[in-house]
């Protein structure tokens, strides 16, 4: 399923946040929205954004090593599923929040709920 289906767009406030050039594939950037700190991926075409927190230890987890569709926080290990925020490993037990991403023109946009 593709991870704009998972969200309802209606729900959300969406903010440009770089253009498509500026996110080759394989890499991430780091955006803040109001009080919001986001890690935003490009795996495969594919966008995708959490929280940029781990929900075990409250450290950065967007800096962590990035397989697939999953980040392993730098920190202990954890890993977390970068579509759906979905904590995979112990040591988290929590999910981190995921965002809606989506692609207008050449502008990536990430939705905050409303």
């Amino acid at each position: 399923m593709s991870k704009s289906l998972q969200f309802d767009h209606s729900r959300y406030t969406f903010y440009e946040v770089g253009k498509v050039d500026e996110l080759p594939e394989g890499e991430r950037l780091f955006v803040g929205i109001g009080d919001q700190h986001i890690a935003v991926f490009n795996v495969n075409g594919e966008y995708a954004a959490i929280r940029d927190v781990c929900t075990h230890d409250d450290g950065t987890l967007g800096e962590g090593d990035l397989e697939g569709f999953e980040i392993v926080c730098p920190r202990h290990g954890a890993r977390f599923d970068i579509r759906t925020g979905k904590a995979l490993t112990l040591p988290a037990v929590d999910d981190t929040e995921a965002f809606p991403v989506r692609v207008v023109g050449d502008a990536i946009e990430v939705g905050i709920p409303l």
